[in-house]
């Protein structure tokens, strides 16, 4: 068990306030903090930052403050506050980028295809844009697409999260890491690239799509950039 350090300690004050906040005042805090798409008129610049202290469930904010407690406590402790919020912060705005790109590629992509099929740019605009009921979809798969991509909120500290376990496993390799519900335990410099992988498939195949694959796997790619340049600048990364 690792003792929790400041800087953590602080992040998940921050994380659970915010998240009691969205409870209490229900989707006017939500839609101003949390993730919107580029295209969408919630969208506003301070979410890049925002999105990242906003949990759509207990549950959600329970694995991710239990993973902030376990990873980036021992970051911390190897590699400083200053350092260690650099990381973060680093991790989880290179995080919803990466996602909110490949959006973007995408609602593009689908834009482009519907336009050849002969729709108008305002039909589909006027499609995008429409108040769906929850739980509700287009018949037609293609539309359903390009309104999910528009409309698709991202919360959350996953980004950032990643970033922090994949510099975990590059400063403690040998470190032994697993699932909550299996018994096995496996070396972080095995476990990590092995849970980067299914999100990437996930993503690919948009299996569990309610989850953010993409801005997981952007977040462990900005993390492992950022401690790779610590480690190659500082000869210590204890100092601080």
């Amino acid at each position: 068990m690792v003792q929790i350090t400041d800087t953590v300690k602080h992040l998940i004050i921050i994380n659970v306030l915010l998240f009691l906040a969205t409870n209490a005042f229900g989707e006017q805090v939500y839609d101003l903090l949390a993730m919107h798409y580029i295209g969408n008129s919630l969208f506003k610049p301070w979410q890049i930052i925002t999105h990242l202290f906003m949990h759509g469930s207990v549950q959600h904010i329970l694995f991710n403050m239990i993973g902030l407690w376990m990873f980036g406590s021992s970051v911390e402790q190897l590699i400083g506050r200053n350092k260690f919020l650099i990381l973060y912060f680093i991790a989880g705005i290179g995080a919803v980028l990466f996602s909110l790109g490949i959006d973007y590629f995408q609602f593009n992509s689908i834009f482009n295809e519907l336009l050849n099929s002969g729709m108008s740019a305002s039909e589909i605009h006027k499609i995008v844009n429409t108040d769906l009921p929850y739980g509700k979809a287009y018949v037609n798969p293609t539309l359903n697409a390009i309104y999910k991509i528009n409309n698709t909120s991202l919360v959350g500290a996953s980004g950032a999260l990643y970033g922090v376990m994949v510099a975990f496993g590059v400063l403690l390799p040998r470190a032994k890491m697993g699932l909550m519900f299996l018994p096995i335990m496996i070396e972080a410099r095995i476990f990590i690239p092995l849970l980067l992988l299914s999100d990437v498939l996930f993503g690919v195949f948009k299996a569990n799509s309610n989850i953010g694959h993409f801005a997981h796997v952007g977040g462990a790619i900005f993390g492992f950039l950022v401690i790779w340049y610590f480690k190659n600048k500082y000869s210590n990364l204890r100092h601080q």
